[in-house]
């Protein structure tokens, strides 16, 4: 038995190191040939570790590839795409927690089934719409697009958490004067912190990461975000490797570390609502 458990335990163990390297080494990679020798990043046999340093790719990010741009476009659409989805999807998933109302149920139903289409079915229609409405290579032409994809996941989310918190809270409130709008906001609102967070970052992150909808409505080079842009640095003949490296590693690292200190927040406000108190 004792060997039985101990041979458990390695092979755990062995399958836990295999995971981490699997899933570790991209990210291990994508650094090292970000801080290569533009001399060595086409080496062969590559290099694990690099024998020359250099941090020219990041400067040629920067300066050739204007990706300061690209990171205010991609910070703006972000930042934009999660007050919006917070400011629409609390309030909605408010009144599917607490209100009864007709067909109900279908509704939820259809926010998480319209969750399962796939983005290419969408695109086309809505450039035609954007473009009637002016709304290409614009703010707000990548902001909706995000918040349409964030919403379906925000409203379960903030569904499942405020499910948990006790109704007699808002009944005390109004007992003592206040109105529905005022025992959301004052009891409701503090009380869902740990799910608006989540839902927050999950928005962000969505909207950080999104892809097509910006390689579709967005022509102006000035109105790319980062995701697109990096993957237009390759020309004609040639692929800058280490370029598309170092700007990976500067659109990635800040996500990364975000949501490293964040993470207990994160965890916290998904698993509160995964069970009913």
């Amino acid at each position: 038995m004792k060997k039985n458990r101990i041979g458990g335990k390695i092979g755990k163990v062995i399958f836990f190191i295999v995971f981490m390297v699997i899933v570790i080494f991209p990210f291990y990679y994508l650094i090292i040939s970000a801080v290569k020798d533009p001399r060595d990043i086409s080496m062969m046999p590559t290099e694990l570790w690099p024998s020359r340093f250099s941090l020219d790719f990041f400067e040629n990010a920067f300066i050739d590839h204007n990706l300061l741009v690209y990171l205010k476009n991609s910070v703006i659409v972000s930042l934009g795409a999660m007050a919006l989805a917070i400011l629409i999807s609390f309030p909605a998933a408010y009144a599917f927690a607490r209100i009864k109302f007709k067909f109900k149920k279908f509704w939820k139903n259809f926010i998480l089934v319209s969750n399962m289409f796939p983005i290419i079915a969408v695109v086309t229609p809505m450039f035609v719409i954007f473009r009637n409405m002016g709304l290409l290579n614009t703010y707000w032409g990548l902001i909706i697009p995000s918040v349409i994809i964030t919403l379906p996941q925000a409203i379960w989310t903030l569904i499942s958490f405020i499910d948990t918190l006790p109704y007699d809270l808002e009944e005390a409130a109004q007992i003592d004067g206040c109105s529905r709008f005022q025992s959301v906001v004052k009891i409701i609102m503090p009380l869902a912190a740990p799910g608006i967070f989540t839902t927050a970052i999950i928005a962000f992150i969505t909207a950080w990461n999104e892809f097509m909808f910006s390689l579709v409505l967005v022509t102006r080079d000035s109105m790319r975000t980062v995701p697109v842009a990096i993957s237009l640095f390759p020309g004609q003949y040639t692929v800058p490797w280490g370029d598309m490296a170092a700007a990976s590693v500067v659109a990635t690292v800040p996500i990364v570390i975000v949501v490293l200190i964040c993470q207990k927040k994160i965890v916290s406000g998904l698993t509160s609502g995964a069970v009913k108190g």
